[in-house]
């Protein structure tokens, strides 16, 4: 031993190796990157359906004025046409359908099984584009087109029991009309999805007698 560090030989053990360096295994990165790309879903997922409930409920507040508007509409014509009496048959006349849209209904009956899709406008225009004199408003200020598509708006108009207006009459006549306006969205697959209607009885007040 005295020759080997006469020699200069070293004795002194090599140094243990380093220790590994931590990290992730590659199994622990895939299930980290499966975790996250899930929470990430489940989020877009949260986010997309708040923005539906979203667009319903605009949908819907859009829905119920042009309902509201289509009702004031049909309540400020009269009742019937002169020469007919309360109780005739409710529907239009073919001189009143061959006008521009509903420009020629001058009573209510006339919006008895009215229908249109996309919804129109007085004059027959895609609603959102007139000016409500016949012709169209500038473009910058139109509803942008298609937009009401696959909307549709529906006129129910019928007799209703003079005792309990609630109650609708499945045959006979009475001097009470109910009127339903309906507005609905047509889908791609042609299921229809109610947004908003509105009801309203009106009665037929007899002229007075002297």
């Amino acid at each position: 031993m005295a020759a080997r560090q006469a020699a200069g030989v070293s004795l002194v053990a090599p140094p243990i190796a380093a220790k590994r360096r931590a990290g992730f295994s590659l199994v622990e990165a895939l299930v980290a990157i499966t975790v996250l790309a899930f929470a990430g879903s489940v989020l877009l997922l949260a986010v997309e359906s708040s923005l539906q409930t979203t667009t319903d409920a605009v949908d819907r507040s859009i829905a119920d004025g042009i309902a509201q508007q289509l009702l004031d509409e049909i309540s400020l014509q009269r009742f019937m046409e002169p020469g007919t009496v309360c109780t005739d048959p409710l529907g239009r006349t073919g001189w009143e359908d061959a006008g521009n849209g509903r420009t020629r209904f001058n009573d209510t009956d006339d919006y008895h099984e009215y229908e249109s899709q996309p919804i129109a406008g007085w004059w027959g225009e895609p609603l959102g584009t007139g000016d409500d004199a016949g012709g169209t408003r500038h473009a910058a200020f139109q509803v942008p087109a298609g937009h009401f598509a696959n909307w549709r708006q529906r006129v129910e108009v019928y007799f209703v029991d003079p005792v309990d207006p609630s109650i609708r009459l499945s045959s006979g006549t009475s001097e009470l009309r109910g009127v339903e306006v309906h507005i609905e969205r047509v889908e791609a697959d042609g299921a229809v999805r109610p947004l908003a209607s509105r009801k309203k009885v009106i009665a037929y007040v007899r002229p007075p007698t002297y």
